[in-house]
């Protein structure tokens, strides 16, 4: 019994100890920097009319993390571009990550996570040398996954993205 109650009084002194030194702790200027940073949403979109028919952002910084949406080969019309045409596909998708990355001062040297899904795994393991052309220092992680169907009729890859930039 002695010792449950040492336990307890142990634990409420720890308790109190704690809202004690948070109560009287203020954030330095950086912590507050980075708490405004992580708060703030910035959204982007590539294509707005495309976009917000179907109801998506194409991309949304978090602080220093950009999350971008999967991107599929169209135009600015939402028309699909090189149907039936992996490694074409695969161009124009990465031709317009690049134009995201770009939007928010990044490139694909800050890349940390890459999913991508196909309709078509074995011609895709063909044609993903051509990755080597777009990350010059590190692959990123990330999961290839071959799927049933894509958003549009004749699409065969879709790619999406995460980044992040250290100060």
């Amino acid at each position: 019994m002695q010792i449950d109650q040492f336990t307890r009084v142990l634990t409420t002194s720890i308790a109190l100890l704690m809202v004690a030194v948070s109560c009287t702790s203020t954030p330095d200027e950086a912590d507050e920097k980075t708490i405004a940073q992580t708060d703030t949403l910035d959204y982007f979109l590539l294509r707005p009319e495309v976009e917000k028919s179907y109801g998506y952002s194409n991309a949304v910084r978090i602080g220093n993390d950009l999350k971008i949406s999967g991107v599929a080969s169209m135009d600015d019309a939402g028309n699909l571009i090189a149907p039936g045409n992996l490694r074409e596909q695969m161009k124009n998708c990465y031709a317009d990550l690049g134009k995201v990355l770009k939007h928010y001062g990044y490139t694909f040297d800050d890349v940390v996570v890459e999913n991508v899904y196909t309709t078509n795994m074995p011609e895709f393991i063909n044609q993903s040398g051509y990755r080597n052309s777009i990350y010059q220092k590190n692959f990123p992680t990330g999961t290839w996954l071959e799927v049933k169907g894509l958003a549009l009729p004749g699409q065969l890859i879709e790619i999406n993205l995460e980044a992040h930039k250290t100060q």
